[in-house]
């Protein structure tokens, strides 16, 4: 059974992102073009593979198949290219680095350093939830990447932290525990809550550490953009979490009472990731080492 690489491309973006209108962003085509691939692999692999539910899509049985499979052959392709590429030398080629949206303000002055040192090389940011990243990064899809620790241990990466600061709740000054300067998670339970979609690494330390107090948070709404949740915090709409460099970028910050999030702490740390074991190529390991020195 042939299946086209662009198609079967275009398909796991779709699955991973949840939707087509998503995926055409992020891979700079036009909707109908999604649609059309997406078709394609269906006939090729004569069976139905996503089921469209209005902007969102879920995977069946076959396209579950298709996607994990998918994402390996996807992976293959890529450390070909890399390793066809690598042979010659860092003259020339590109580099994309997978960085979750909120973390990708560390990182320009890493990427002044390495466009000043390699200025022939491409360096491309793709950015993704932390989650996705490490996914992209353990088959292949990209070489290296950052997210937020601790990361998935059964996806076998190897990290180096290279940040480290709290998580603050943020909320507007009516909010029960807006009077102090620290507030205890158990201090939130029957708090509105709005939080950054599951993707991002973030929510998924904080679902875990609601887990471990014993209680359901209210989530009243979810973004993939901090920003926005800082927006609906001050609208009254309920109470966010934000790392600590994010607080100074704050537009609405005399609207908005903080606090830093204590028993437990919560703690925001940033690493790199690679997968170990795998072939990295001249620019990733020339990325990473720009890093090192830049940011320690």
């Amino acid at each position: 059974m042939p299946i086209d690489i662009r198609a079967l491309r275009y398909f796991v973006e779709t699955a991973r992102l949840k939707s087509f209108t998503q995926a055409a962003s992020s891979l700079f085509v036009t909707q109908s073009t999604i649609s059309k691939m997406v078709k394609q692999l269906e006939d090729e692999v004569g069976q139905p593979l996503l089921i469209r539910e209005g902007k969102t899509v879920r995977l069946t049985d076959v396209g579950k198949v298709v996607y994990d499979r998918g994402q390996e052959a996807l992976g293959v392709v890529h450390r070909l290219t890399l390793e066809v590429a690598d042979l010659s030398s860092l003259g020339r080629g590109q580099l994309t680095v997978g960085v979750p949206p909120m973390v990708n303000l560390f990182f320009s002055p890493a990427v002044s350093a390495f466009r000043r040192r390699y200025p022939n090389l491409q360096l491309n940011l793709s950015e993704h939830g932390g989650q996705i990243v490490e996914q992209q990064v353990a088959h292949g899809e990209l070489e290296v990447g950052a997210t937020v620790l601790p990361g998935d241990s059964g996806l076998n990466l190897e990290t180096r932290q290279f940040a480290k600061y709290p998580i603050w709740a943020v909320g507007p000054h009516r909010a029960a525990w807006a009077s102090g300067r620290t507030v205890t998670l158990t201090a939130l339970r029957d708090e509105p809550l709005v939080m950054l979609t599951d993707e991002f690494s973030l929510t998924r330390m904080l679902r875990q550490a609601f887990a471990d107090a014993r209680f359901e948070p209210h989530v009243v709404a979810q973004s993939g953009h901090w920003d926005f949740l800082a927006s609906m915090a001050a609208a009254g709409l309920g109470t966010t979490f934000l790392p600590e460099p994010l607080l100074s970028r704050l537009e609405s910050r005399d609207k908005l009472a903080v606090a830093r999030l204590t028993e437990p702490t919560v703690d925001w740390a940033l690493a790199h990731i690679w997968s170990p074991g795998r072939y990295l190529s001249h620019a990733a390991r020339a990325w990473l080492e720009v890093c090192e020195e830049v940011m320690g």
